[in-house]
């Protein structure tokens, strides 16, 4: 490790920096970073012409989509904390919650960034293993809880395997928690969940006010490019989130372009069916190559690749697809255009020739752990 000329933290030092998406060469396909793979729609690029008042600062509440939201969700304004994204209200609700001594509870595999988070906070990382279906195991994470604990994230549906959490379970979780401790379900992909059984924390803000919910316009609504999510819960939990916020972080156009996107939900909605669609197909193709594909409720899928993830990327970067690896675990590849699902097929075909013991029927269930 290369010394600093300042002294800065150990943990931080120590900890490897996000790592985004890898860019794709002109005759790839980029499917590492779960974007929408349509242009904006034509009302949000006009909204966010008009929003071109540069040389001021943006409202710092960003009260008109707060507005807007809290109308959509049936709550009050003060209930609604708008951010650059959903990961950096993840990031001030992780700082609000805990600190030096404390702990946050998580799954693993889940979200990238959660363990940069926690390592930021001070706090101490408990990773408890997904289930071997790469679904939570909510019965472990509520045994992992001590009085050390100050946050439990949940991710439904989860980054990067893809299954969500049923709402039953959600609700016995809960149910069975202290009522001090925070929960916050991360939703970043509940658009995409046409399971009827998932869970749906917006059903249960009146209900649990230890529970926050965290969603983004990054995903579904593809505003990826602009950084705009949101925190919806008790208020007075909100108001001590907020304080641990950058200020105008929300930029005029962000806020504008997130209004217009509510306001063509309808055609919104239309894009996500299609990328549904396409990644239920998409899964079934795989599983008849002999993958074992988790039940993927997001608008991605996951390869269990183990210990050949790395080589397993790089048959597929030879056909052109840009994945996302995460090391000796497996490789997440997000759903993109038609055209792009014959290269998809193709690649992984040479994967599982190449390495037959990763075939359904040859390993049984695989780790996600």
């Amino acid at each position: 490790m290369t010394e600093t000329p300042v002294v800065l933290r150990p943990a931080i030092l120590a900890q490897a920096a996000y790592q985004q998406g890898k860019p794709a060469g002109p005759n790839d396909v980029k499917l590492s970073s779960n974007e929408l793979p349509f242009a904006p729609l034509p009302s949000v690029l006009a909204a966010v012409r008009a929003a071109d008042a540069l040389n001021r600062y943006p409202d710092a509440t960003a009260a008109r989509l707060r507005g807007a939201l809290a109308t959509r969700f049936d709550v009050a304004a003060d209930q609604v904390l708008v951010g650059a994204g959903s990961v950096a209200l993840l990031y001030a609700a992780a700082l609000a919650a805990a600190g030096p001594g404390d702990e946050i509870v998580y799954a693993w595999n889940s979200f990238e960034a959660y363990p940069g988070m926690v390592t930021v906070t001070g706090a101490t990382s408990v990773q408890v293993p997904l289930r071997p279906d790469a679904t939570h195991d909510l019965d472990a994470m509520a045994e992992a809880i001590t009085d050390r604990t100050r946050l439990v994230i949940l991710c439904t549906p989860n980054n990067p395997t893809g299954p969500v959490i049923a709402h039953d379970d959600l609700v016995a979780f809960l149910d069975r928690v202290r009522d001090d401790l925070l929960v916050l379900v991360d939703e970043a992909y509940v658009e995409f969940v046409t399971d009827r059984g998932a869970a749906d924390a917006s059903k249960l803000l009146g209900t649990y006010r230890n529970m926050i919910m965290a969603r983004t316009f990054s995903k579904a609504w593809g505003l990826a490019g602009l950084r705009v999510g949101y925190l919806i819960g008790d208020a007075q939990v909100i108001r001590g989130i907020r304080s641990a916020t950058i200020p105008l972080s929300t930029t005029g156009q962000a806020e504008a372009a997130a209004l217009a996107a509510l306001e063509a939900s309808d055609e919104a909605a239309r894009r996500v069916t299609e990328v549904t669609v396409r990644r239920n197909e998409l899964s079934r193709a795989l599983r008849d190559q002999g993958w074992d594909i988790p039940d993927s409720q997001a608008n991605f899928v996951w390869l269990a690749t183990r210990e050949r993830t790395a080589e397993a990327d790089s048959i597929l970067r030879e056909h052109g697809i840009i994945a996302r690896p995460y090391e000796s675990v497996g490789i997440r590849v997000t759903i993109g255009d038609d055209a792009s699902v014959v290269r998809i097929l193709t690649a992984t075909a040479a994967v599982i020739d190449r390495y037959p013991y990763l075939r359904r029927d040859q390993s049984g269930l695989p780790e996600y752990a």
